[in-house]
Parts: structure tokens; sequence; C-alpha cells
């Protein structure tokens, strides 16, 4: 065939497939219909899972289930938007990377609120102004997100999601790399691009602030200056990437919870995160840990934090694969529970196999 009948079959199928997808979002209304009467989230985690699960199990190729289940994204952002538009608050301003997660998560068709800080996410998911949040809380290269472990540990949101990013770090400036007295970027991320930043600047003074987006906003205000940042921030407020993947790991990776009022129901393959504090003494942790051994409950992450309140006392953080729900889980919980002075579910949700 030539490149104009390719093209005209292209064309065709393109407009069998507006006709497939409208078709799909009138049932998507009779859906949201029933939602309202039945009082139903809009989103629901665990049938997001299904369905993505489904189109990568048909998928026959040549498109790889990635490039699919962004679309599929996409399609189900914009069935959002037909039932009832969502509000999800992010790390602002616009361009950070928690702004590019949201995105990839719950695509356009969505409202989002850029937020000052992490504990602003929390706030505004507690008060229900925002129907989810999305916050950073580790990093493969740079560890646990403070802010994040800490506002869990004073708020009451549950998480109902997660997602997993790939995080590349871009120099960008509007000066030729020679002018770059000033660099600014997250302390995270400094820590990250630690290596590069010794071998390339010696002389520019590395100035910390509170998000990638707000370093992007800065440099393009200032002669002298620059921004570790992510592409998309570039491109929102107009400066040039001079070098790219400049972080230190190339495989790093950021986990963003995402957070509502509700966790999910369970979808088969599903993960777990407690928040628990013990006594001051000897063996305590080890007595509760050996709890999620003798259930066979298969740990995936351990923190901790320093409890505010008392000094040397701790909060330890532990994922483990399984939902709340299940029998065998919610034996070890009331169990590891008689070792704790506190211990609180912070979510049972599917669990992320794929990196966005």
């Amino acid at each position: 065939m030539s490149l104009d009948e390719l093209r005209k079959k292209i064309d065709a199928i393109d407009e069998k497939l507006v006709e497939l997808i409208n078709e799909r979002a009138q049932v998507v209304v009779e859906v949201g219909k029933l939602k309202q009467d039945s009082e139903t989230p809009i989103y629901v985690p665990h049938r997001e899972k299904a369905v993505l699960d489904k189109i990568a199990e048909i998928n026959k190729g040549p498109l790889p289930d990635r490039a699919l289940a962004a679309i599929w994204r996409e399609i189900m952002s914009g069935s959002f938007f037909l039932e009832r538009p969502l509000r999800i608050g992010y790390l602002g301003p616009k361009g950070s990377f928690s702004h590019n997660a949201a995105i990839l998560k719950f695509g356009q068709s969505v409202d989002y609120e850029a937020l000052a800080d992490i504990r602003g996410i929390f706030e505004e998911v507690s008060k229900g102004h925002c129907d989810f949040g999305i916050v950073p809380v580790e990093n493969s290269a740079g560890g646990g997100v403070r802010e994040s472990l800490d506002a869990f540990v004073e708020t009451d949101v549950m998480v109902c999601a997660e997602a997993n990013m790939a995080i590349h770090h871009h120099l960008m400036a509007n000066c030729p790399m020679a002018q770059i007295e000033r660099i600014y970027s997250q302390p995270e991320i400094f820590a990250q691009c630690r290596n590069w930043l010794a071998a390339t600047f010696k002389e520019a003074k590395t100035i910390p602030v509170a998000s990638s987006s707000r370093a992007a906003q800065t440099a393009a205000t200032e002669t002298g200056s620059a921004a570790i940042a992510a592409a998309i921030a570039a491109e929102i407020y107009g400066l040039k990437i001079l070098c790219q993947d400049i972080e230190d790991i190339s495989n790093n990776i950021t986990r963003f919870l995402i957070i509502s009022k509700k966790d999910a129901q369970p979808s088969g393959d599903d993960k777990s995160i407690v928040l628990f504090s013990t006594a001051h003494r000897t063996g305590a942790l080890v007595d509760v840990l050996n709890v999620f051994k003798q259930y066979d409950l298969n740990m995936t992450n351990i923190g901790s934090r320093p409890n505010k309140k008392r000094e040397w006392e701790y909060y330890f953080f532990v994922d483990f694969l399984g939902h709340r729900l299940d029998g065998q889980v919610h034996k070890a919980l009331a169990e590891a529970k008689q070792h704790c002075l506190q211990l609180s579910v912070l979510g049972s949700f599917p669990r992320s196999t794929t990196i966005m």
C-alpha cells in the first residue's frame, strides 16, 4: 500500500476509535448516575487495577502494555470528568515532580490544586477540600521523605493507592553554564545529584527550596541562576535544559502515595501500611516484627520517625503484602497491637508493579 493509502486506513480506524470511546463514555454516564444514588466513590483503586490488568492481558502488541496503560488512564480521566470532576492536591507550583506524577496517575481531565507544602496536602484532603492528594513517600536513592511520614503521624488521612515514577533531573537556566552562580532545588535532589554537582560545579552556590518547580520559577527570574528540576518545569517556566539526566543513579524511582478519607477495597494483589509505636524496652520492636514473621506477612519496607512529644521514642512504618480485611492479616494486626503503645492501619491498597 502507498503512504496515502496507509494514512487513509489510519483515518478510518481513528473514526471507529472515536465512536467506540464515546460509546464507552455513554456507559460511564450511566455508571455515574448509579454511583450518585449509592454514594459510591468516583475513583475506585481496585477497579482501576482490574481495568489496567485486563488491558495488559488482552494486549497482543505491537504496542507495549505501558503505552496502552497511559492511553487508558486518560480515558479513565475523561470518565471522572463525566461522573464528577475530581480535585487532586499536589506539592506545587506547577512543574514539580509531584505535579508530573499526578498527571500520569489521574490524567488531564481532573482539577489540580497546587499546594505550598506536603502538610498542606494532608490538611486539604482531611478537610474534604481535595478528593485525593498525591505525596512522595520514598526515593530509591534518597530514602524516606520526612515531611510525608510526619504528616501521617499527625493527621487522619488514609492511603488508597500508590504510584512509582522514574525520576530524571535536569539542569536548566537561561544563561550559559559558565555564568551560573546559584543553583536552586530541593535538598533531596541535591543529594541525588551530589557527584555530578561536585564534578561540574565547584564555585556555584546550591540553595535549597521547598520544591523543584519553585526552583525553576526562581531561576527564570534571576540572572545567573539555574535550577535542577523535571523537564516539565523547563517547559512551563521558559528555561533551557543545559544538561539532562544528571542524577547519580540512573534507575532513580520515587514512590508516591495517593491519600484520601478512605483506603481501597481488596484487589487480590494488595499492600498495607501500618504505623505503630512501642514501649521503650529491650526487644519491643522485635516482638512486633516477629508477629509479622509468624503470620508469614512479607514486609516490603520499614522506616521510622522520632516521636516529637517523647524523647528517644519512635514511630515505625511497615509496609507488607496483603489487605487489612484478609483473615490472616486481621489476626496478625490484632496480635501485634498487644506489643504496641499504638498501632493504626494507614491503608490497604492495590500494589503497584509498574513504573510511570
